[in-house]
């Protein structure tokens, strides 16, 4: 880990004189291939700026974080080439911060990461070589960095406000989002959908008495799962309603869905559902088995004798207010499945699917004001009735 620290503060010191325009890339200069025995990765930039990069297992991976820098110009398909990577993918990650993630279809390390004065413009350039699996495996993690995972720009004054506050505070977590976009259809994308609908939301709770929202994100970032829940925790929530549209391969399934923890497994649909939702934190890089270990902290805390029970009754009341408000429903709308946002045991939380993005019908509803707006006065009902 030493190595990877060693990159990040020589890449900081690079950074001393940074200016503070967006960094451009070059997809002419940007470019994956396989050498002889090596991967070669290149990002051209129009200045020198911060990076980080390293590997994680099980997938293997290829991480490179580059700040101030928008990967939007880049085509996917035309950066591979060769057989040592296996696909690449990129985005935003977080306020000021872009990702890409390069699949890697064999163990490879860095061997070297650098960046050089190309004309007006600098080149980052990362090489790996060929490794053992076991080597990889111990070499593979993402740097220590304290507070890389912590959601920004949430001022902890206003956390702790909440935290003391009498009123009800509700967490609004507008699923996926940056680098995962979710379910895309029709030219509607999942996370924005939701940044949407759930920004609609917030804004209709907060004109209630003794109510107050918190979204987990208010722009196109990618946060992680476990920040999601760190930050509800940090609020002292007493609800975490997370967002979502499905899509299935299939068009004619339709409605929405709200679903609560999972004791068991769940229905094959259900576990579906939860692989498409969650797919993100493995597309973005994160480091599934540093998340594990929290979830599994969270897990250890099984103080869901009241919590499990007062989400499946806010679900049961939710669904039935929906009905009222003239939202359409799934066929089968109260559900079960085990998603990491509903495994908080220290408070109640429900996952909406807000329909199927799938389904044109569905689509078009979700994609009027007054299509969410149903579902969001199903929602805030439900929720004065809890706050009294």
């Amino acid at each position: 880990m030493a190595s990877f620290m060693i990159r990040w503060l020589v890449a900081m010191l690079f950074a001393a004189n940074l200016a503070a325009a967006q960094v451009a890339v070059d997809p002419e200069r940007t470019s994956i291939s396989d050498g002889w025995w090596t991967l070669e990765v290149a990002v051209g930039l129009d200045q020198i700026t911060p990076y980080r990069v390293f590997t994680l297992d099980e997938p293997r991976r290829l991480i490179i974080d580059v700040e101030g820098a928008s990967f939007g110009d880049l085509d996917a398909s035309t950066l591979l080439s060769g057989d040592r990577a296996a696909a690449v993918r990129f985005g935003p990650l977080r306020p000021g911060w872009s990702r890409m993630v390069v699949d890697l279809a064999e163990p490879l390390m860095i061997a070297q990461a650098s960046m050089t004065a190309v004309g007006d413009g600098v080149d980052l350039t990362i090489v790996l070589e060929r490794a053992t699996p076991e080597s990889f495996a111990a070499n593979a993690g993402a740097p220590p960095d304290p507070g890389w995972d912590v959601i920004t720009g949430f001022d902890p004054k206003v956390a702790q406000e909440l935290a003391q506050s009498e009123d009800f505070v509700v967490v609004i977590d507008p699923g996926h989002g940056g680098i995962d976009s979710g379910a895309v259809r029709g030219g509607i994308k999942e996370s924005d959908l939701m940044l949407l609908m759930a920004t609609e939301l917030a804004v209709m709770l907060k004109a209630q008495d003794g109510v107050q929202a918190v979204l987990t994100r208010d722009q196109d970032i990618f946060v992680p799962l476990s920040a999601r829940m760190t930050l509800a925790r940090e609020v002292s929530a007493d609800l975490l309603i997370s967002l979502h549209a499905d899509a299935l391969e299939e068009d004619d399934a339709r409605g929405a869905a709200v679903y609560t923890l999972s004791v068991g497994g769940g229905s094959a649909a259900a576990q579906r559902s939860v692989e498409r939702h969650e797919r993100g934190d493995l597309l973005a890089g994160v480091d599934l088995d540093a998340a594990d270990d929290r979830i599994a902290t969270a897990l250890m805390d099984l103080a869901r004798a009241e919590t499990g029970p007062e989400a499946r009754r806010i679900a049961d009341a939710l669904v039935a207010s929906m009905q009222g408000q003239g939202v359409l429903l799934n066929s089968n709308p109260r559900r079960e499945g085990q998603f990491t946002v509903l495994t908080a045991a220290d408070f109640p939380s429900i996952l909406i699917e807000a329909g199927f993005l799938s389904n044109a019908q569905d689509r078009a509803v979700l994609a009027t004001p007054e299509g969410r707006a149903r579902i969001a006065r199903a929602i805030r009902d439900t929720v004065v009735l809890l706050a009294r």
